[in-house]
């Protein structure tokens, strides 16, 4: 079964629902992105106080304010998870603009790790080829790696290959987003009446198999992007298709509430070859895999920037 770990963070969820779904073993993990920090600065409350008593700094100096406070208290939360070797990772993005810069990339993670102070934080890195040599660096330096992301077989393989140099007692996810791949396909697929709603967890099933090959004892595959967008979908389709052993799910907080009550069971796992056989119908349907890696991840970098900077504009004085 895998690990779920929640896809969401907010200073007052921190002191509240977030300790009770820990507590009741549910959850032993919290990842974070540019994203979710800008939803809930800019739509919290519980944020005013600090932000006021910041006045006069840089609106990146208040942010980064802001997130370490929050990833120390998430990192808090789950010690006792990390003490037990139950996971209890709480993961910070470097910020975006750094995607492509390999030093830069560095010196944000070692910064953060040195003002968060926390054996369970995780730094999150975006898979381009500067952070895959920012990951190699910053795994030999013993720091646990969220490889973050990942559309590609190409880029999985490349992030365990950075990962590979992790310490026997650190650990590294690599995380492959799913459910966009189904959202920006599903209109083509319809067409040619080819089944909805399956490329992003085969893709996603195909890496899992691909890097478990290698036996990276610590280092597992993410499933990310796991909501729901599509209104005919139960909130928990992709937890049935990916709740494989030896991974890790986060999920958005409404998919953790539908799914708190419910007796999990192990996914169907899809041997590569199936896989291939439903990818081989792409081809001839007009859909480039390849193509449709490479726009999503643009996507991806560009909608992780842009909410960075309005956040960093909304805290502008």
């Amino acid at each position: 079964m895998a690990s779920i770990w929640v896809d969401y963070l907010e200073r007052d969820f921190l002191d509240t629902r977030f300790k009770e779904l820990v507590e009741s073993g549910l959850v032993n993990g919290i990842t974070s992105n540019p994203a979710i920090f800008a939803n809930a600065i800019l739509k919290s409350d519980a944020y005013k106080d600090d932000i006021s008593k910041l006045k006069g700094k840089s609106p990146e100096e208040i942010y980064e304010s802001l997130a370490i406070k929050d990833i120390q208290k998430a990192c808090d939360v789950l010690e006792n998870r990390y003490e037990e070797g139950d996971d209890g990772f709480a993961s910070i993005e470097v910020n975006p603009k750094l995607a492509n810069d390999e030093k830069g990339t560095i010196n944000e993670a070692l910064r953060l790790v040195d003002k968060i102070e926390r054996e369970n934080l995780m730094i999150k890195i975006p898979a381009t080829s500067a952070g895959y040599k920012a990951m190699n660096y910053l795994a030999k330096k013993g720091i646990n790696i969220n490889a973050t992301l990942i559309f590609s077989p190409y880029q999985a393989n490349k992030c365990a290959e950075a990962l590979s140099d992790l310490p026997r007692n650190k650990e590294g996810v690599i995380s492959v987003f799913v459910s966009r791949f189904d959202r920006e396909l599903n209109p083509i697929l319809a067409q040619h009446n080819l089944g909805k709603d399956r490329v992003g967890f085969f893709n996603a099933i195909k890496i899992y198999n691909s890097l478990n090959e290698k036996n990276l004892s610590n280092v597992r595959v993410l499933f990310a992007s796991t909501g729901v967008k599509q209104d005919y979908l139960e909130k928990d389709y992709y937890v049935e298709q990916l709740n494989l052993p030896n991974s890790v799910l986060t999920l958005p907080l409404d998919v953790i509430e539908y799914i708190k009550d419910k007796e999990l069971k192990e996914a169907f796992h899809f041997e590569t070859k199936h896989i291939d056989g439903f990818f081989s119908f792409l081809t001839p349907s007009n859909i480039s895999m390849q193509k449709t890696y490479d726009k999503l991840m643009n996507e991806g970098l560009k909608a992780f920037e842009d909410s960075f900077e309005d956040m960093l504009n909304s805290l502008k004085v």
